[in-house]
């Protein structure tokens, strides 16, 4: 019986467990073989899988692009230091143009018909037409000037007792005698003296031709190079931009605009003070009866487009000349100084340029020395603009970077939520 029970048992079907959930296959991540860590592991690393294994031919090919690159760079930086003057006149154009566009833009809004060389020709006219009346106030004072040397000279030459004895009894005359009794050694030669500075009037001729004829001719460049600069502006930056990747064109177009906007800016800021100061002085100066009221306002303004320094140059120069018509007029001039460069930096400065220029104190005078080192005068003038744009593009860059790096962090967490989980063993 208990043979039959056990075949029955074994002949009845068994029941089969149910068939678990087969896990999602994951995909196989390799580890990276581990580095023993040490001092030494990174240049280990770089030794066993650089140079070591590079072949000669690597090598030779490595070494040659090191050296074809450096001559480049050294020939490069050689060619500029050549053409160093055109560079020059490159870059004052640049900031000519950044300065003329928005007015030619201005003339193309306001007429229609007007087509872009026909506005960059009115506002070279507009220039001309200004230079011409800064001329026009300092020639009758060099004319005056002129001819009273022209007397005095006529004067001393042809006067019986000679012009040693001549301006002895004018120094005397004016209470200047004991002075000259200093230089009495200098005046018995004088004669033999004005007679060595004409010589050297008329041998330097030449030279002031050839120094006036370059001149004519660098501001005749530049005015060219600015022409055609504004006249292809868009075109220019358009194809500026296109030399950067897809991706930082947005950016590149933003920090052109901001740069162009900034020595726009300041320029016209500061030639809006310029004018002002000017006027203010010449009102001043009419106001005191002092001599050459126009052409003193006139330097005055010209020195205060120099920054920092400028106006306190001014100032002195207008006390000095106050101090030989009348002292009185010298500590009223002191006043009006003061007072002036007070107003101008706490009011008229912080008003024109807090769209155009944010620098402190330090790097604006670090600036000037460097600019002023570089290209003398233009360079000053030019030193804040430059500062501006180094400035915006540092910002520019730096934000941008900061941007790319919130975007990729805000990136990562997505990427690993949407991964799925994977099963424990």
């Amino acid at each position: 019986m208990s043979e039959k029970e056990d075949t029955q048992r074994n002949s009845q079907p068994q029941p089969q467990p149910e068939p678990q959930a087969e896990a999602p296959a994951q995909p196989q991540v390799e580890k990276p073989p581990t580095v023993p860590a040490g001092p030494n592991s990174s240049v280990s690393r770089q030794i066993g899988g650089g140079w070591a294994r590079a072949s000669t031919s690597q090598v030779v090919r490595t070494v040659a692009a090191a050296l074809l690159t450096t001559a480049v760079v050294v020939g490069a930086l050689f060619l500029l230091w050549q053409v160093r003057t055109f560079v020059g006149w490159f870059v004052i154009a640049l900031f000519l143009a950044a300065v003329l566009n928005p007015a030619v833009n201005w003339l193309q809004r306001r007429h229609r018909l007007v087509k872009r060389p026909i506005a960059i020709a009115l506002t070279y006219l507009g220039l001309v037409v200004a230079l011409l009346f800064i001329v026009g106030i300092f020639l009758p004072l060099l004319v005056d000037q002129i001819n009273g040397l022209t007397k005095f000279v006529n004067t001393a030459a042809q006067a019986p007792e000679g012009p040693t004895e001549y301006i002895k009894g004018l120094a005397k005359q004016n209470g200047f005698g004991g002075l000259l009794q200093r230089f009495d050694a200098q005046l018995a030669d004088l004669r033999k003296q004005l007679g060595d500075l004409v010589g050297n009037l008329f041998s330097a001729t030449g030279q002031i031709a050839v120094s006036a004829a370059g001149f004519l001719a660098a501001l005749a460049t530049v005015l060219t190079l600015t022409f055609f600069l504004i006249l292809g502006s868009e075109r220019y930056v358009n194809a500026g931009v296109g030399l950067f990747a897809e991706r930082h064109q947005p950016l590149v177009r933003r920090i052109l605009g901001q740069a162009a906007g900034a020595v726009s800016g300041y320029i016209t800021g500061n030639l809006a003070i310029s004018v002002i100061c000017g006027i203010t002085t010449f009102v001043v100066l009419i106001v005191l009866g002092m001599p050459y009221a126009a052409p003193l306002a006139l330097l005055v303004a010209v020195l205060d487009l120099v920054p920092l320094v400028g106006a306190t140059l001014g100032g002195a120069l207008l006390v000095i000349v106050g101090l030989f018509v009348e002292p009185w007029k010298a500590v009223v001039l002191l006043v009006f100084v003061l007072v002036y460069q007070q107003v101008e930096s706490n009011f008229l400065q912080p008003i024109v340029y807090s769209k155009a220029v944010q620098l402190n104190g330090l790097v604006i005078l670090i600036a000037l020395l460097v600019g002023g080192q570089l290209l003398g005068i233009p360079g000053a003038l030019l030193a804040i603009p430059v500062a501006e744009i180094i400035r915006i593009v540092v910002t520019e860059l730096l934000a941008y970077r900061r941007t790319k790096q919130e975007e990729n962090e805000a990136n990562e967490p997505a990427v690993a939520s949407s991964s799925p989980p994977i099963a424990s063993e």
